[in-house]
């Protein structure tokens, strides 16, 4: 019974979020609505006028479309990884935040593989591969693994929420549109919380748990081998398939950070989502820079010290077409969170967001690093280039289409939490006195 209280008091919290939609939400929603209508309006010209609408070339086939999809992807790793970890070690602060995770990794995954179809010059030929893909090809792995992976995520998310669809289902005072209870009712599969059924059912989602921190390994490694099995300089790496699951891990935490301090301002969620939240997430922001930081420097050392003529050309390419980027995605994007997170004085809920955001804007510029410098330092250098031809610069429709996944993400974001809460309100209802965050969910002392 006292459970029950909690639960219903905590439904209670939420329930005018779910119920109605505030003017300054609409024009969050109109405004994120614009960008897409551009990105629109670019995918549009791209079709009709070819890919001389972008800045890739002949030389550079690959531009910021593969970045934003290399980045993506590893958001959703990432979230697929930390939600099943804390799924499963039954960590007790994960409760106000394991369904943030939960949503980046399945709006990052429903994203990501777009940006690849952007790529491509003739959408009516993708069914080919389909019907004469090659198991052989690196990128047929990649669309067994996708799928894959999406197919897991949406499971383990939809088990993950039941219980809260059913105290949805269940709890009398949400004024909802009967259109909404009905959705409530048949996605509730008519679970009632019974002693059989729950059993089945934490069985279940620790199962899949455990399948999605697989699945995110295996096929963010798989997209790593996609570069590292070719010749050209820069990507036959043998460490790229770590070094690709520690940054995609290292960017979704950050992404994460931000979940946080967003929707515990919009939502008012500043007794759940604590401090002390914000410094557990700094301190695993913390050992991934330090890995991040020690496979970057493996990476380039072994290129400088081997001295081989395309490296060599790669890495002057480097330090001096993009020295600052490569400035601040390997350094600042490694040293600011040591120095926020290490320093106790310096923790505070607004410098670890600060922090977070330069390590998502950091990694970002990584990926570009990895991908762009590598096809303007080609393996058979291209003779009688036009020099525009021979650098990449993107162009305002790649930009309006990375714009638009960005705001694409953030309006899932905000659609998934007005239909389902972005606290997991079944898991903070289970024991009695945990309803409030503050204490019994985290010390410092377990931290550090």
């Amino acid at each position: 019974m006292e459970n029950k209280t909690i639960r219903d008091n905590l439904l209670k919290e939420v329930a005018p979020h779910l119920e109605r939609t505030t003017p300054a939400a609409l024009a969050w929603i109109l405004f994120l609505l614009s960008i897409i209508g551009l990105g629109i309006f670019a995918f549009i010209t791209q079709v009709t006028k070819g890919h001389i609408v972008t800045g890739m070339r002949d030389n550079v086939v690959w531009g910021i479309y593969i970045v934003n999809f290399i980045f993506f992807m590893g958001m959703s790793y990432a979230g697929a990884i930390i939600s099943g970890t804390l799924q499963l070690f039954r960590t007790e602060w994960r409760k106000p935040i394991i369904r943030l995770a939960e949503y980046l990794a399945i709006i990052s995954l429903l994203i990501g593989p777009g940006y690849i179809l952007l790529c491509i010059g003739r959408l009516d030929r993708l069914y080919y591969l389909a019907l004469f893909g090659r198991i052989q090809s690196p990128i047929t792995w990649d669309v067994i693994a996708i799928s894959t992976d999406i197919f897991g995520c949406l499971i383990f998310l939809y088990l993950s929420t039941l219980r809260d669809i059913a105290n949805l289902r269940d709890f009398k005072e949400l004024n909802l549109p009967r259109w909404r209870k009905k959705i409530y009712s048949i996605l509730a599969l008519g679970y009632e919380g019974t002693p059989e059924q729950e059993k089945r059912l934490k069985r279940a989602t620790d199962i899949m748990a455990a399948m999605v921190i697989a699945i995110a390994i295996i096929v963010y490694s798989v997209l790593a081998w996609i570069f590292s099995v070719t010749l050209q300089p820069g990507w036959h790496s043998t460490i790229f398939g770590p070094y690709f699951v520690i940054a995609a891990i290292y960017s979704g935490t950050g992404v994460l950070i931000i979940a946080m301090w967003v929707f515990r301002k919009v939502y008012h969620l500043q007794q759940y989502i604590t401090r002390k939240h914000f410094v557990a997430m700094g301190v695993l922001m913390v050992v991934l820079a330090a890995l991040f930081g020690y496979f970057t420097f493996s990476d380039y050392l072994t290129k400088w010290y081997g001295s081989e003529k395309n490296d060599e050309s790669l890495i002057k390419i480097l330090f001096s077409q993009y020295y600052w980027p490569f400035i601040f995605s390997n350094y600042i994007g490694v040293l600011i969170p040591l120095i926020v997170v290490g320093i106790p004085k310096l923790r505070s809920i607004t410098s670890i967001t600060i922090s977070a955001l330069i390590v998502i804007v950091a990694l970002w510029f990584n990926r570009y690093l990895i991908v762009i410098p590598t096809l303007e330092s080609p393996y058979l250098p291209i003779q009688d280039s036009r020099p525009e031809w021979l650098n990449y610069s993107a162009t305002w429709v790649e930009y309006s289409l990375t714009a638009a996944g960005v705001a694409l993400f953030c309006l899932l974001y905000t659609l998934a939490s007005k239909f389902i809460p972005v606290m997991n309100v079944s898991e903070m209802a289970d024991v009695p006195g945990t309803d409030k965050t503050e204490g019994p969910f985290l010390t410092e002392e377990s931290l550090l």
